[in-house]
């Protein structure tokens, strides 16, 4: 069934009957699997705003999905979380590991016939590797140029000197010009 099918291609309201769409989930799951109704409801609470924000965007500006709809893709979602995070724990078991590794998460969409879908989680999962140590580099404590073990020990020892003065209640000692900035007097 094309999506488009279900949302239609005008501003007309795109909603099936709640229990049909249940109906098509339940039938694409493993019957095996459940998921606990507080744990579900905890991360539909959690997701709703991303969810319904990813919604809109995907779609034309012309189409507007019902109220139930989004429910209903929410919970899919959640289900789908729900699904990949309990296989990935299983993989993790299996190995004997206690945290779960983006390779387990990788392993369970294979074993649970979402192999199509590892290429593109494991681009995604590199690119969020690459940002995040794009992030640490440049976090608050990096300056952008690197210290020598000189400058750090004057750098540390003008840092206590700060922290002695204000702790005992007087100003800060002004601090001093750095050596690679040359003094200008006017």
């Amino acid at each position: 069934m094309d999506p488009m099918d279900i949302v239609g291609k005008s501003k007309e309201d795109a909603s099936l009957p709640k229990a049909t769409m249940t109906k098509i989930i339940k039938e694409m799951l493993p019957p095996d699997v459940r998921v606990a109704r507080d744990a579900q409801d905890l991360l539909i609470e959690c997701c709703v705003a991303t969810m319904t924000k990813i919604i809109k965007e995907m779609l034309p500006p012309d189409v507007r999905v019902a109220r139930d709809a989004q429910d209903l893709l929410i919970e899919c979602c959640v289900e789908f979380i729900n699904l990949v995070s309990s296989e990935s724990n299983e993989v993790c078991n299996r190995e004997e590991k206690r945290t779960i590794a983006p390779e387990h998460v990788l392993k369970a969409l294979e074993v649970l016939g979402f192999g199509e879908y590892i290429e593109e989680v494991y681009a995604a999962y590199e690119q969020h590797k690459l940002e995040t140590m794009d992030s640490l580099k440049g976090g608050k404590w990096s300056n952008g140029a690197e210290m020598t073990e000189e400058e750090a020990l004057a750098e540390q020892q003008r840092m206590f000197a700060e922290a002695r003065a204000r702790m005992n209640g007087g100003a800060a000692p002004p601090k001093q010009p750095e050596a690679d900035h040359p003094n200008v007097e006017s």
